[in-house]
């Protein structure tokens, strides 16, 4: 079973159908109810809602999903019946097999009530007809490729040579395994010192054009945590939807997260976000942020919401 607990829950949508060929006559046997077991598509839509609900005791890798609807619509020809099932849940993984296996238990169920005099009767197919809510349908990796980052890992030892960086490189992974090229991406480790982060923040978005600056370290409560007012004064449109989302993520995991004092938010064209210090913790902000706190940098270069655009096109039509 594949691990899913350090995804995120978005609304998972997925549509299948499944086709049962027939012979004319069942056809008609079907649309006027006149079954010897009953109301065919009655009884199959029970059955395919109920086998959404229950796909994760059928197939042996599926999660449990607190399924929200399922829908079941039919087109009848004169020879086959077509099942058309959607399948939508808010959760870290997708429905599609829960569409799927509604679909074809509905066919199933309709084939056990004619199969007694229906020699023709064959199940056709079963097709995944969509599925969305996946990480790549909130930002494509190809959108990332010519974006540049500056990662600023913010530490007194570090910055004098004692340890290792974790928390730097992995936010610097993180950021490649979503699309950053490597030669796009540049890390740099400082002491705790609120000038300096300040002009480095500065610089690397006023003068070189990053696209998204992001910190590590210095967001406690202790004397030399300064980040959080240090990035305040330089944010231009403070983003506290992000601040909440990673410390909701971070939170259900370690309820130490709570103390951190991180700030997101805007400068000019660019991003800008501060993680906690702790490797742990910054693994689960990059997990609850990115890649969707992205779309802010389309959102500032005047390109409008996927609902918008879908809006202005139907509108065009």
């Amino acid at each position: 079973m594949k691990d899913v607990s350090d995804k995120i829950s978005t609304q998972r949508i997925a549509e299948a159908k499944a086709t049962l060929r027939l012979s004319p006559s069942t056809v008609e046997k079907i649309k006027n109810h006149s079954l010897p077991k009953g109301n065919a598509l009655e009884v199959a839509k029970v059955a395919a809602i109920q086998a959404a609900k229950n796909t994760h005791q059928i197939i042996p890798y599926c999660h449990p999903i607190p399924v929200d609807y399922v829908g079941v619509e039919y087109d009848i020809d004169e020879d086959s019946v077509c099942v058309r099932t959607i399948v939508k849940a808010i959760y870290k993984t997708g429905v599609e097999m829960e569409a799927l296996t509604s679909a074809s238990v509905a066919v199933l169920t309709i084939y056990d009530m004619v199969k007694m005099f229906d020699e023709l009767a064959e199940i056709e197919g079963v097709t995944l007809l969509s599925k969305s809510g996946g990480k790549s349908d909130f930002y494509k990796k190809q959108k990332c490729q010519d974006l540049r980052a500056k990662v600023i890992v913010l530490s007194d030892s570090l910055s004098q040579g004692e340890g290792e960086d974790k928390s730097g490189k992995t936010i610097v992974e993180h950021l490649l395994s979503i699309g950053f090229a490597p030669a796009n991406v540049e890390l740099q480790i400082i002491a705790d010192d609120p000038d300096e982060l300040s002009f480095l923040v500065t610089e690397a978005i006023d003068k070189k054009a990053f696209d998204l600056v992001v910190t590590t370290g210095g967001t406690g409560v202790s004397p030399t945590d300064l980040t959080f007012t240090c990035l305040q004064s330089l944010i231009e449109k403070p983003l506290p939807g992000v601040v909440e989302a990673i410390r909701t993520y971070g939170q259900k995991r370690n309820p130490l997260a709570m103390l951190s004092r991180q700030v997101a938010g805007t400068r000019g064209k660019a991003l800008i976000v501060s993680l906690p210090g702790s490797n742990s913790g910054v693994k689960d902000a990059m997990i609850a942020a990115f890649p969707h706190v992205l779309h802010s940098l389309d959102m500032l270069n005047g390109q409008k919401h996927k609902s918008e655009k879908a809006k202005q096109t139907s509108a065009s039509k």
